[in-house]
C-alpha cells in the first residue's frame, strides 16, 4: 500500500538580525541555514494498518505526511502510495486519500457544512446515491445532523473537527492521513471519534496514518508506532516493544487493610500512602500472578491495579534517549 524509499527533503531558512539597518543589508547578503527536514526516510505500511506517527515538533512529522499527500517533492528518494506517486500523479491520486489537518480547514468558512460537503461532491465527482449513503452514515456517527446547515465560522473547535473528518472520507479514500485530528475535542468526542476511526478501519479496511502529541489516541487507536526524530526513523514496533525498550519493570498499586506487607527481594517501593503500597518489579524475574499472591497471603487486598510505565512516560524517555 505505502512504500517508502530513502526520502530526503530538505529547506533552505534565510536569518537576520533585528533592526531596519539588518534588514537592509538582508537584501544584498543572505545568511542561509539548511535544515534536512528528512534524512534517509524508509518505511512500508500495508493496506488496513494503524500506524502512529510520533515525534516532537520539527521531527518531519509533517513534511512526511505532506510528502506522502503530494504537497511536497521530495529532494530525493522514492514513494509509491497505492501504485501512485503522490506528487506526480496528484490528480488520480487524490481519489484515493483523505486528509485532516488539526491547524488547517478544507471546509468553507462563511458557508453552512453542508453546502461545503456538497462542493467536495463536486470535486471528487463522487456519485449521487454514494454521496448521499455516505453523507447520512457519516453524519449519524458523527452526530452532525443539528449543525448540517451552521457555517464553519460559528462552529466550536470540536464540532468542526468531526465535520473535517466527515468531509475527508465522503469520497471513501482507501488511506487516511490524520494530523491531530483530536485536537480542541472534549473527552466525549475523543472518545466518538476514536471509535469511529476503529470502525472505518475494521469495516472499510481504510488505512489510517495518525501523528498526534495525545499518545491516548496512539494508545487506543494503534497496533503499530513509528518514532522520528531530527528527520530520521529512530524506531518502529508495537507500544508494548517500545515500552519494553525504555522500561522491563510493571507496577502493582495496592489498597489493603490491616499492617503493611512485606517486600521480597523481586520487588521494590516506589511510593507508600496510608493503607496503599505501590511496588515495582520485573516481570521476566517474578510474574504479576506471583506477586498478588505473595501479598494476599500478608494483608487483606481492598483493591489492586497492574499497570506498565505510561505512554507519555515511555515517549518522554525515547525523546531523552535519543536527544530530540
Amino acid at each position: 500500500m505505502i512504500e517508502v524509499n530513502h526520502l530526503v527533503k530538505e529547506y533552505h531558512i534565510s536569518k537576520r538580525q533585528s533592526g531596519l539597518k539588518n534588514a537592509f543589508k538582508a537584501l544584498f547578503v543572505h545568511d542561509d541555514t539548511v535544515v534536512r527536514a528528512l534524512n534517509d526516510v524508509s518505511f512500508k505500511i500495508d493496506d488496513g494498518e494503524i500506524v502512529g506517527y510520533i515525534g516532537p515538533n520539527g521531527a518531519g512529522k509533517s513534511t512526511t505526511i505532506k510528502t506522502l499527500c503530494g504537497i511536497l517533492t521530495p529532494d530525493s528518494g522514492s514513494c509509491l502510495v497505492n501504485g501512485y506517486v503522490p506528487w506526480k500523479d496528484r490528480r488520480a491520486y487524490v481519489k484515493d486519500i483523505g486528509v485532516v489537518f488539526g491547524q488547517r480547514s478544507q471546509l468553507w468558512w462563511d458557508v453552512p457544512i453542508i453546502d461545503s460537503f456538497d462542493l467536495i461532491k463536486d470535486i471528487y465527482s463522487i456519485d449521487t446515491s454514494e454521496y448521499k449513503k455516505n453523507l447520512d452514515e457519516l453524519s449519524q456517527l458523527l452526530n452532525l445532523c443539528e449543525i448540517m446547515k451552521t457555517p464553519t465560522r460559528n462552529l466550536s473547535l470540536g464540532q468542526r473537527m468531526k465535520c473535517e473528518i466527515a468531509a475527508s472520507l465522503l469520497h471513501n479514500p482507501r488511506i487516511l492521513f490524520l494530523d491531530e485530528p483530536t485536537i480542541g475535542l472534549d473527552a466525549v468526542s475523543k472518545l466518538a471519534v476514536r471509535d469511529f476511526i476503529k470502525r472505518i478501519n475494521k469495516e472499510k479496511n481504510t488505512t489510517v496514518i495518525l501523528t498526534t502529541h495525545d499518545m491516548q489516541d496512539i494508545e487506543a487507536l494503534t497496533e503499530r508506532v513509528m518514532l522520528i526524530g531530527k528527520g530520521e526513523i529512530l524506531l518502529d514496533g508495537s507500544m508494548n516493544e517500545l515500552k519494553r525498550k525504555v522500561s522491563d519493570k510493571k507496577k502493582i498499586i495496592v489498597k489493603y487493610k490491616g499492617n503493611r506487607p512485606e517486600i521480597c527481594d523481586w520487588m521494590s517501593v516506589d511510593e507508600e500512602k496510608e493503607n496503599e503500597i505501590t511496588i515495582s518489579f520485573c516481570p521476566k524475574t517474578i510474574s504479576a500472578s506471583d506477586c498478588i499472591t505473595y501479598l494476599l497471603k500478608q494483608v487483606e487486598i481492598v483493591d489492586l491495579e497492574v499497570f506498565d510505565i505510561s505512554a507519555d512516560e515511555m515517549v518522554a524517555k525515547l525523546y531523552e534517549e535519543y536527544h530530540i
